[in-house]
């Protein structure tokens, strides 16, 4: 079993609904099953930011799947949640990443892990890092706790209950 950790957003709709559908469905996959989830947080949405706030939660999970298998089914499952990809970073019902797929470094023209912006993204680091707090950056053995400190994290508001 391959440990992977991926990052589920949301900004339309129900977002908690939309991310426990998610994580349901990725529980679901065959030879898959999720470790650990992490606490909602709120966020004011990167890149695109004229769109509503997103619900963020980072999940790590053990597979068999190969990564691109985990892409397509990470990606049916945006779909079975009615995500429609209109503009990159534009508004979505779900958005699923894969974040670090083991310790593999590599990439393809439809995924690259580790995810090249992760240490940029306070959004991703902060719920992974509650549930796995001494993750390194498999490059450089670099702990993801240090790009954290390096990055503004004021805005990443943990939500306690969520409507």
């Amino acid at each position: 079993m391959t440990k992977v950790y991926l990052s589920l957003g949301s900004n339309m709709g129900n977002r908690q609904d939309y991310l426990k559908k998610a994580v349901e469905s990725l529980d679901r996959l065959l030879e898959t099953e999720v470790k650990a989830v992490s606490s909602y947080y709120e966020t004011a949405a990167w890149g695109l930011t004229d769109q509503a706030d997103f619900l963020n939660l980072a999940l790590a999970l053990d597979t068999q799947l190969p990564a691109e298998s985990l892409l397509s089914a990470c990606q049916a499952i945006e779909k079975d949640l009615d995500r429609v990809r209109h503009e990159h970073w534009g508004p979505r019902t779900v958005d699923i990443d894969i974040l670090l797929y083991g310790q593999e470094i590599w990439g393809t023209e439809h995924l690259k892990v580790p995810h090249p912006l992760m240490t940029q993204r306070a959004f991703v680091l902060v719920p992974l890092l509650e549930i796995a707090e001494n993750l390194v950056e498999p490059q450089t053995g670099q702990a993801y706790k240090k790009y954290l400190s390096q990055i503004d994290t004021s805005d990443v508001r943990k939500l306690e209950q969520v409507d």
